[in-house]
């Protein structure tokens, strides 16, 4: 899963500042990831919170319309809030064009009784609360595997660990992936190693990482990471389009996710949130295509994986007692 990083792209603005005299220090070679996905590339792209069929039929649409190629699509209010006809609607509409379909599985802090989420101190944030809340998640995986779905999010170390070894008993099918979900990213590399060991096959990374955080991850794990190049405003708010080049060279392999700020919460999503669905929805694919223009420009945009792949390679796992 490794490969020797491409040549540097142009950065934004060299040219100019080069002839005015502001030119920045060459990159250090020695920053750049050495990892890639299995079967070539070093970035994919994902679309969040598309919520439902209607949804999801948006965002197909307008890929279609503006060319954005599409590696995954996931969702974020969670599979119990979607029928089992609407599951199958997005499993066979994704499946016939070789995109992976992610679902978020189960209860999580802010739904429930818990009320230490709201506090300053956040508690446990949106971790599964005891035995019934994991039971939910994985009564969720069961039931969206079973439905066709191969990707699952999670927002849980021990919810993460349980389906990892329900994949190695067969319980779920083996090569179903495990996300971690952006709402509990790790921050340091060593964080980030034990997500991997734990069962995660991507990891969603926090929007506000440095570059050198990306790159001090990538020298303990090659697990793909997961970053909003936009993130929405309850996870900050952060917009990094122009760094998108060396968030590829700094994360590799990476998937690059369209978010969108300065728009409404929609989880868990409903019929009474249509219309901010749908539109948010047409405009997360737009914002892909920007990103995508920048890398262009950049000469950025080669080392995208092939469409449709979607497995992490080999990855480092905790051993799994009897």
């Amino acid at each position: 899963m490794t490969d020797a990083p491409t040549t540097a792209a142009r950065r934004p603005g060299e040219q100019a500042l080069t002839a005015l005299g502001l030119s920045a220090p060459a990159p250090d070679p020695a920053d750049a990831s050495p990892h890639s996905f299995p079967g070539g590339g070093r970035w994919r792209t994902e679309i969040p919170s598309c919520e439902g069929p209607e949804a999801l039929a948006v965002v197909l649409k307008e890929a279609s319309r503006l060319d954005v190629p599409i590696h995954r699509i996931s969702q974020g209010s969670g599979v119990w809030m979607l029928t089992d006809a609407e599951i199958t609607e997005m499993v066979e509409s994704t499946g016939e064009r070789d995109i992976e379909l992610c679902l978020f599985t189960g209860p999580r802090g802010t739904w429930d009784i818990g009320g230490s989420t709201r506090t300053d101190s956040r508690g446990a944030g949106l971790r599964a609360r005891g035995h019934d809340a994991v039971a939910g998640c994985v009564e969720d995986a069961v039931r969206a595997t079973e439905l066709g779905v191969k990707c699952l999010l999670v927002a849980d170390e021990g919810v993460l660990w349980t389906l990892h070894r329900a994949r190695a008993a067969g319980i779920i099918p083996a090569d179903t992936t495990l996300k971690v979900s952006a709402l509990i990213g790790p921050v340091n590399p060593a964080a980030y190693a034990v997500y991997e060991r734990l069962g995660a096959d991507s990891v969603n990374v926090p929007s506000d990482l440095t570059l050198n955080h990306l790159t001090e991850i990538r020298r303990v794990s090659g697990a793909p990471m997961d970053m909003y190049i936009e993130a929405p405003d309850d996870l900050g708010g952060y917009v990094r389009m122009y760094e998108v080049a060396e968030l590829i060279r700094r994360g590799a392999p990476l998937y690059l996710k369209f978010g969108l700020s300065k728009a409404p919460g929609i989880y868990p999503y409903g019929h009474h949130m249509r219309e901010v669905t749908l539109a948010t929805a047409k405009e997360r694919v737009r914002r892909g295509r920007l990103a995508l223009d920048l890398l262009a420009r950049h000469g950025a945009d080669g080392d995208m994986a092939p469409l449709g792949s979607r497995l992490p390679g080999d990855l480092q796992r905790f051993e799994i007692s009897s």
